[in-house]
Order: structure tokens, then C-alpha cells, then sequence
């Protein structure tokens, strides 16, 4: 770096040449930047003699970008797009109250929206963006602060995290369910009651023959009953009756506090993996990011 000094005059050189080459022309380059033709004509000079290459070929009314022009124009796009995106976000460290936090559909309507009132009344300055996404994105590229994952942290080497609860799974069925049907007292008996199963799309989930197993039942493939893949749905379907559904702990324990839904039998599936909350090893969390990952980690 001690020697780009010597290369480019200044880095307001750079920004000059960018223009010019985006609109081919000295003169829509310098109402863009608020300088004079003769002014950006000059520093275009200027860049070119420092480098010893033509970087321009002059045309009538226009400028076109030599052979060397044009590679020294990808580099100098792509080295500005880092810094302007960079700058943007140090900007906004400073300016933005809201955070943006982002996890499953399940995670931001069970866990999520029975704490928002909550959330309110200890951070009333924080504007909270809860964002549902059917996989775990990529927090850099998509310019978010804070995600919700379920695994382990081995699974994220690029993220720091925090425990945020263990995965848990249990059985749940809803009332009228039980006024249907019964409910069964112990794993095996599972097997004679209709089941409602989550096909999850794109994230590994355990299923039913995973926890029959782990309470040392051996179940056919596949097993029968409804399919659903998306999680809200089947708790919805659980509550309305339908079955009897797997519940992660995290959960489903307001719906359970609540009445909503019953525990079947005592077994309880411990996968060793957890959910935790994640970001991103090379952002600096804002104030008030880490203000709402300390509150979550409190609630937890």
C-alpha cells in the first residue's frame, strides 16, 4: 500500500476515472462530480502520466476506454464498490437504530412474536425487523446484523455465536385430538394414531422414525399420515386436531402453557445440537444490535 501513493496521484483520481469510464464522456463526468470538463480532462492526464499508459482513447464528443483502460476500470469498480459499501455501513452503524433479525418461519412465529410486546418496553428506541427466510442466508452478503440457527458452532466458522436454547423435541397434540381420539400413553403406541409429519425443504430436520427410535421404537418407512412442509402449519394442524405432531421444546412451551396443546407421553428427544444466535465474524455490531442479541440471550 506504501507505494500506491507513488502509482495514483490521489484517490480522487480514481473516483474521476471511474466516472468518466462509466459514462464515457469528460463532460457528464464532471456534472456528475461537480467539477469542470477541463478539470476531469486534467486529472485523467494526470492518472495516465503517473501510470505510463493511455487510458483513454479521444473520440469526437465522446471517450472510450483503451485496452488497458478497461482493465484498470474493472479493478478500479470493484475496489470503490468495497469501500462505498464498507463506508455505507459504518455510516449507518452510526445513524440507524432499527436491526434487522432473521431465522425460520417457526423460530420468528412461536419464538419471536409472543416476546415482540416485550422487546417493546425494553428497547423502545430499537426498531426491530424480524425476517423469515425458508434457509439460513448468508448474513454478509445480505447486509443483516443477527440470524437464528439451529446446529452446531462448528457448522459456522466464519460466525461468532451464542446459546440461545437446546434442541429439545417432544410429542404435542391439541385438545380436540384428545376428545377424538385419545391420546396415547406411551411412544409405542404412537404408531396406532395419525401423525403429522414436516417435510422440511431445506433444512435437516429430525422426523418421526428419528424419535420413535430414540425412544427404542422401531418404525416402518415411511410412516403414514398428514405432510406438511412448512412448520407454522403443522402446529396449526395440531391445534386444530388433526394429529399429533413433533414439537421443539423452544417452541411450542407457550402453546403447551397456554392449553393450546398437550405433551404425549414422557419421552423427549435430546439431539445434542442447539439453536444459537449468530453474526458475522468480520461485522462490527452496532449498539444497538448488540443491545437486541443481549436481550434475546436474556429471554432465552
Amino acid at each position: 500500500m506504501r507505494n500506491l501513493r507513488f502509482l495514483v496521484p490521489s484517490a480522487g483520481a480514481l473516483i474521476v476515472f471511474e466516472t468518466a469510464g462509466r459514462l464515457q464522456s469528460f463532460t457528464a463526468a464532471g456534472r456528475e462530480l461537480g467539477m469542470s470538463q477541463a478539470a476531469v480532462s486534467q486529472a485523467i492526464r494526470s492518472l495516465e502520466a503517473q501510470l505510463g499508459v493511455s487510458l483513454f482513447r479521444r473520440e469526437h464528443r465522446k471517450v472510450v476506454l483503451t485496452d488497458a483502460g478497461r482493465r484498470f476500470f474493472a479493478d478500479v469498480t470493484l475496489g470503490l464498490s468495497h469501500i462505498r459499501k464498507s463506508a455505507e455501513e459504518l455510516r449507518s452503524f452510526a445513524t440507524e437504530t432499527h436491526v434487522t433479525l432473521v431465522g425460520s418461519t417457526a423460530f420468528a412465529s412461536f419464538w419471536m412474536m409472543p416476546k415482540l410486546q416485550r422487546i417493546r418496553n425494553d428497547l423502545p428506541d430499537i426498531e426491530l425487523r424480524i425476517q423469515s427466510a425458508d434457509r439460513d442466508l448468508d448474513l454478509l452478503t445480505e447486509g443483516i446484523p443477527l440470524g437464528i440457527r439451529g446446529g452446531q458452532p462448528e457448522d459456522w466458522p466464519e460466525y461468532d455465536c451464542a446459546f440461545l436454547a437446546e434442541e429439545e423435541i417432544i410429542a404435542v397434540a391439541g385438545i380436540r385430538y384428545k376428545e377424538i381420539a385419545g391420546l396415547p400413553d406411551t411412544p409405542e403406541e404412537l404408531l396406532s394414531h395419525r401423525l403429522i409429519h414436516l417435510e422440511e425443504p431445506y433444512r435437516d430436520a429430525i422426523d418421526w422414525a428419528d424419535w420413535l427410535a430414540s425412544a427404542g421404537v422401531q418404525a416402518p418407512r415411511p410412516l403414514r399420515g398428514l405432510v406438511i412442509n412448512d412448520y407454522a402449519l403443522v402446529m396449526q394442524a395440531a391445534i386444530e386436531g388433526q394429529g399429533i405432531a413433533l414439537g421443539w421444546t423452544h417452541l411450542t412451551e407457550h402453546m403447551v402453557g397456554a392449553g393450546l396443546l398437550q405433551r404425549v407421553t414422557g419421552h423427549t428427544l435430546k439431539t445434542g445440537k442447539a439453536f444459537y444466535v449468530v453474526w458475522h465474524k468480520t461485522r462490527t455490531l452496532s449498539d444497538p444490535a448488540k443491545q437486541v442479541r443481549d436481550w434475546l440471550l436474556e429471554r432465552a
